[in-house]
């Protein structure tokens, strides 16, 4: 069994905007035991794809781990062949705050942000 590696930037394939960070260590600051958020890609959606985000307490042997400024967010294989050169950040408009994915893969998103196809 092989552990999870943590990839350091910027050799990062996925990468984690500082208020993404913040978000994130905002909302795992009150969790006593999942402290880990997961993205990972899943069928469906009004698009074909959509991402998923979970609060988790420990990695899979082989996820990724991105770090940054003490938050952690796991991708596992599959998701990151569809995550390759995204960009993970937090918004926070008058539209209201999400996590927003930049992902250079899809070729068209819904309007709310969660759904894509490639």
């Amino acid at each position: 069994m092989t552990s999870a590696h943590t990839q350091e930037a910027p050799s990062l394939p996925v990468s984690l905007s500082p208020s993404a960070a913040m978000r994130i260590n905002e909302i795992t600051g009150d969790e006593p035991l999942n402290k880990l958020l997961r993205i990972s890609v899943e069928g469906g959606g009004c698009s074909g794809f959509q991402y998923k985000f979970d609060l988790v307490a420990e990695t899979e042997p082989d996820d990724l781990v991105l770090e940054r400024d003490g938050a952690k967010v796991l991708i596992d294989p599959v998701s990151l062949g569809f995550l390759a050169g995204s960009e993970i950040d937090f918004v926070d408009d008058l539209m209201g705050a999400a996590f927003k994915i930049t992902n250079p893969n899809a070729t068209a998103s819904c309007g709310c942000g969660t759904s894509f196809s490639i």
